[in-house]
């Protein structure tokens, strides 16, 4: 099967495999409101373990495991830059983070999060959310397609930080450097965007599709595409699809989440 093929089975696969099915989709997220720089300096970051889609209940986070950036390949430690706050939501405060990125050279930032397991009580299991999020300084490409070696990941095939709405984004799940086949991917929109400096959501500029969460299945090399309706930060999430299944002694659910900014054609 040819690379194309394999993009167009994946987007009919996904196409067909979009369901709304659960009631909230968790989703961790390393946020900030701009995402194309085109200066040198020192970028605010938020870190939220939330609902953003319904702008709902918000999770505590732990200590992140780890916490960095990756610009031309060199990983850059952000976890002495953490700051812990309360991310007041519309339903409660939660336990959250600032931080900041220093973006010096041009190129792609991958920012990477490997949170502490959040304890789920209304399942009885942990989640792990590996999370990736893109800036990118002077419009030079340099690490955006490249995967960063995590226990699992969602490694795009589209540029993350100018996605068109309107056209599609193609990622692809893996698992300890394998492709996964048949994860189940939650899409997340970006309806509230965080407050920087204000520890709070904005109000929604969308409201959530009926009946819960989209979903897409990823084909038989890890391939799924989305078609991308608004601009505004989307965030997909393939669930369990990492190695480790237990923490202490719980079930884990070991999540990849993406997060991409699209934009209209002006």
């Amino acid at each position: 099967m040819t690379f194309l093929s394999k993009l167009s089975a994946a987007a009919v696969g996904a196409a067909l495999a979009l369901s709304p099915i659960a009631a909230s989709a968790h989703f961790q997220l390393v946020y900030t409101p701009e995402v194309n720089l085109t200066k040198p300096g020192d970028v605010p970051l938020m870190l939220v373990f939330w609902h953003p889609f319904e702008n709902g209940f918000v999770m505590d986070m732990g200590e992140p495991l780890a916490f960095y950036a990756v610009n031309r390949g060199k990983k850059i430690d952000l976890m002495d830059r953490l700051e812990p706050i309360a991310f007041a939501g519309i339903e409660n405060d939660a336990a959250a983070y600032t931080a900041s990125v220093p973006v010096r050279r041009s190129g792609d930032y991958v920012l990477v999060i490997e949170p502490a397991p959040y304890y789920e009580e209304s399942e009885d299991i942990y989640i792990q959310q590996l999370t990736k999020s893109y800036l990118n300084l002077n419009q030079l490409p340099t690490d955006w397609m490249e995967p960063q070696g995590l226990k699992t990941e969602i490694v795009p095939l589209n540029r993350p930080t100018n996605i068109l709405a309107g056209s599609t984004f193609t990622g692809r799940v893996m698992s300890n450097g394998e492709p996964v086949a048949g994860a189940e991917i939650e899409v997340e929109y970006m309806a509230a965007e965080p407050r920087m400096g204000e520890n709070k959501p904005s109000e929604p500029v969308a409201s959530p599709m009926p009946g819960g969460a989209v979903v897409a299945i990823s084909d038989d090399e890890g391939y799924f595409t989305f078609g991308v309706p608004k601009a505004g930060f989307w965030g997909f999430a393939a669930l369990g699809s990492g190695p480790d299944t237990e923490f202490e002694g719980k079930e884990l659910s070991q999540d990849a989440v993406l997060w991409v900014r699209a934009y209209d054609v002006e």
